[in-house]
């Protein structure tokens, strides 16, 4: 079978190779998926780079979430078990951990409504606690993490405050019906929530980009606002001064949904369960900008890593020829 493999630490376009490799065998309580269709995240650009917090051993095929058919013929989500991941055109994944693909969705979609829709749904609602009629504010809210908080959001009945980086990504923006869109490149973020809020602020903060974004987050956090930790996009860690929490009583909430999956699956099954009705209410639909061919998984890598991408580009090992 094709699968793209990493013998050396780098960046996606020239670490990642294309090569002819066996079919993966799975191990105890693991089955083995054909792969029908890879969502492109960015811990995978992370593991490329050898910076996630996960070391697979050397090589591996980056990919970490995948829609694929079982060998009985199932159509299922799934997190492949890694070295073998998702750039591939068969993976092997834990058989307890599998989760059936919404009818609703098709391939390129489903692969997308995984880690990105959990995190938010577990970040907003079990974390946040999120209410109708408050204000959420999502950073980088047309990118694949963002755009997942922004529909669930509304969803949920908040008023939602999206911040994007340039006027393309303002428009996806707009479209996906964020109620103000702040342009970051061009704006103020912290003066424009203030003014549309009428000086209260956001209640609730979903931030996926760490470093000047969690800055201008603690400027217009609302009382008793919470700001949830998702990630750290921009690459920068923030410090946070926790004097200055202290004073503006806020809250600051990690999230890293993994935990969920290692010490609570229940819970992960039942936000499927949900994510699956809203999916069939089209109440969330993941945003898929480009499907791309195997042979293009590693320039779509280095895509999502440098931060040039809007929505999700999802890989299709039978799709043949140019991107599209």
């Amino acid at each position: 079978m094709q699968a793209w493999r990493v013998h050396t630490p780098g960046e996606p376009r020239e670490a990642m190779r294309l090569e002819e490799v066996p079919e993966p065998v799975p191990g105890e309580g693991e089955v083995k998926l054909r792969v029908l269709a890879a969502n492109v995240n960015f811990p995978d650009a992370l593991l490329v780079r050898g910076r996630y917090q996960i070391t697979p051993p050397l090589p591996f095929s980056p990919g970490v979430e995948v829609c694929a058919e079982t060998e009985d013929g199932r159509r299922v989500i799934a997190n492949p078990s890694l070295p073998h991941g998702g750039f591939a055109e068969y993976v092997t994944a834990p058989a307890r951990a599998l989760l059936p693909a919404p009818d609703t969705l098709d391939d390129a979609e489903a692969a997308a409504l995984h880690i990105g829709y959990q995190t938010g749904w577990f970040g907003l609602h079990r974390r946040a606690g999120l209410w109708a009629g408050e204000t959420l504010l999502v950073h980088a809210a047309a990118g694949g993490v963002g755009s997942a908080a922004v529909q669930l959001g509304k969803a949920a009945g908040a008023t939602v405050i999206g911040v994007v980086g340039g006027k393309d990504k303002a428009r996806t923006a707009e479209e996906l019906g964020c109620d103000l869109v702040v342009d970051r490149t061009a704006e103020d973020i912290a003066a424009r929530v203030k003014e549309f809020t009428a000086g209260r602020g956001a209640d609730v903060v979903y931030d996926p980009v760490g470093g000047d974004a969690y800055t201008a987050s603690t400027r217009c956090v609302a009382f008793e606002g919470r700001i949830v930790v998702v990630g750290f996009a921009s690459g920068t860690i923030p410090a946070p001064a926790l004097n200055h929490a202290l004073v503006k009583n806020y809250a600051v909430l990690g999230l890293h949904w993994g935990l969920y999956a290692a010490k609570d699956p229940a819970a992960v099954l039942a936000c499927h369960t949900e994510l699956t009705r809203l999916a069939a209410e089209g109440a969330v639909t993941p945003l898929v900008s480009e499907r791309v061919p195997l042979a293009h998984a590693a320039d779509a890598v280095q895509r999502v890593a440098d931060g040039t991408t809007t929505g999700r580009l999802v890989v299709l090992p039978g799709l043949d020829g140019a991107a599209r």
